[in-house]
């Protein structure tokens, strides 16, 4: 089974959060390949927007789409080569890592 295409990928983020895991609200802003989208998270309910709509977020990801579904979908961490060639780049990395554990990717679509 292939994974799901980026576009797909947020399109299911809402229904694939796990609410009450986070204590207090969070923005991420991911600039995957060509695609662009904030996602808004709180206590309970994650909104996926497109663009860049909030400005500064709390986390910011810039990576390939390679990388973005090993990484958020997978739960894998980078490469030591993904980070050296710039292929990779975050602000908080903590944060980001954390991510895996509010969505739910491992059902099927």
């Amino acid at each position: 089974m292939s994974s799901p295409t980026i576009p797909e990928m947020f399109r299911l983020m809402p229904e694939r959060y796990r609410p009450g895991l986070l204590s207090a609200p969070r923005t991420y802003y991911f600039s995957v390949g060509d695609h662009k989208y904030t996602v808004r998270l709180t206590t309970r309910e994650c909104r996926v927007e497109a663009g860049n709509t909030v400005g500064a977020a709390d986390v910011v990801l810039k990576t390939t789409p390679a990388l973005f579904d090993k990484v958020v979908v997978q739960g894998k961490l980078p490469g030591p080569i993904d980070l050296a060639r710039g292929a990779f780049k975050t602000n908080n990395p903590s944060q980001l890592q954390e991510l895996k554990s509010l969505f739910d990717f491992t059902r099927p679509g």
